[in-house]
């Protein structure tokens, strides 16, 4: 739903081939809906995918998978491309959350992924369990690629960091320093000092929090906002904590909701807000931050949150909520924290900011330790991973 990075649009060897959004098919049963939809975007697909030249391998994200890798696996037929499908989750899974797991329209997902998944030429996966449970249920072999973050997702210079903040500040209100003086070239976190012209932290200032969402059922934001409540407690009841902004981006079926939650909010040393950022931001802004919060919950629990990747190519400590192979990622008191629930997380806030912004305690040491880590990127985890198994089937 936004422009792609510039690195995308800019790239010789990338087209991109828009599929039209479908309207006018909310007539009728959901159910006559959902199968009209599904046929509609059969054929829409089928065309998009004859129109473009013939590719030697169709590369499929799954989810969504209905109807992508049936129609891809035609395309493949009619080209004698081979077909690797990339699986990130289970799409039944994911429709189970709003439908229960024994709804007909789930179970036909989950054949539907069976069946046309064994079809492929190459599977990749997100985790070691997310392999296994492919061989063991699917019977499907699949290669463990892990999320690594693109080139871009890095700590933020200041002078960039300031030019962010100058700019968010236009639209959102936590940006703004506190007290403005006329003329000051300042945003709540930094100042410009006006003799040298050199970028430094604000004194006193907030300690930026960030998360970033779909909005959708599998995330449970209501544990952050409790959260949030109880740090506001602690700093009322005379904790020496900062003052903290958090945001949280991203666009979903649940944002409305949850803006109503915040709204209802009284909250005196926090402010939240809940922008839309362009591509070339969102990086920005994860290397500019203090800590990341992540509420992603697999629906499978076998697939791990990209956005937790692109955090630590930032070099941006995490605290994330549990599930079953989280720990393939996140190192629970390495790279960050992993809680359970919303008492847990507000007490790992206050005993990592108790200390803010001093460059002592475990936040501070999060960060070393991602900085040594000196994770793979995206095109050597590729290199070393993917090519050479097409080369040995060549």
């Amino acid at each position: 739903e936004s422009r792609p990075h510039r690195d995308v649009l800019r790239s010789e060897n990338i087209r991109l081939v828009p599929v039209a959004e479908l309207s006018g098919l909310r007539v009728g049963p959901k159910l006559l809906q959902y199968v009209l939809k599904v046929l509609v975007q059969s054929v829409q697909l089928l065309y998009t995918f004859l129109r473009i030249d013939q590719p030697s391998y169709i590369l499929l994200q799954n989810p969504p998978g209905l109807p992508s890798i049936a129609v891809a696996w035609v395309a493949g037929l009619w080209w004698g491309s081979k077909l690797i499908i990339d699986w990130h989750n289970y799409g039944y899974s994911i429709m189970s959350l709003s439908h229960g797991r024994s709804h007909p329209l789930v179970l036909i997902a989950k054949w539907y992924e069976k069946l046309f998944g064994r079809l492929s030429d190459y599977n990749l996966c997100v985790t070691d369990a997310m392999k296994k449970d492919l061989w063991v249920n699917f019977k499907i072999k699949a290669v463990t690629l892990y999320d690594r973050p693109a080139s871009y997702f890095k700590e933020t210079p200041l002078d960039l960091q300031h030019s962010l903040f100058m700019k968010l500040a236009q639209d959102y209100e936590p940006f703004r320093p506190r007290a403005v003086s006329p003329g000051a070239d300042r945003s709540a976190f930094t100042q410009r000092d006006g003799s040298s012209g050199s970028v430094l932290k604000a004194r006193g200032r907030p300690a930026l929090l960030i998360s970033s969402t779909s909005w959708t059922e599998d995330e449970d934001f209501s544990v952050l906002l409790r959260a949030l409540e109880d740090y506001e407690r602690f700093i009322e009841e005379g904790a020496e904590l900062p003052a903290l902004v958090c945001v949280i981006t991203g666009k979903g079926p649940l944002k409305d909701y949850y803006n109503g939650l915040i709204q209802k909010l009284h909250l005196k040393h926090i402010q939240i807000c809940t922008p839309w950022l362009e591509a070339e931001d969102y990086p920005l802004l994860l290397g500019s931050a203090d800590l990341g919060v992540c509420l992603h919950k697999s629906s499978s629990g076998l697939d791990l949150p990209m956005k937790v990747v692109d955090m630590f190519g930032c070099c941006l400590p995490v605290c994330a909520i549990h599930f079953e192979c989280l720990h393939e990622l996140v190192k629970h008191n390495e790279n960050g924290l992993i809680f359970r629930d919303s008492q847990e997380l507000a007490k790992q806030l206050k005993m990592l900011f108790l200390d803010f912004p001093s460059l002592e305690g475990k936040l501070h040491r999060f960060r070393e330790n991602l900085r040594e880590s000196r994770q793979l990127r995206w095109d050597q985890s590729w290199d070393q991973t993917v090519l050479p198994l097409l080369g040995s089937r060549e």
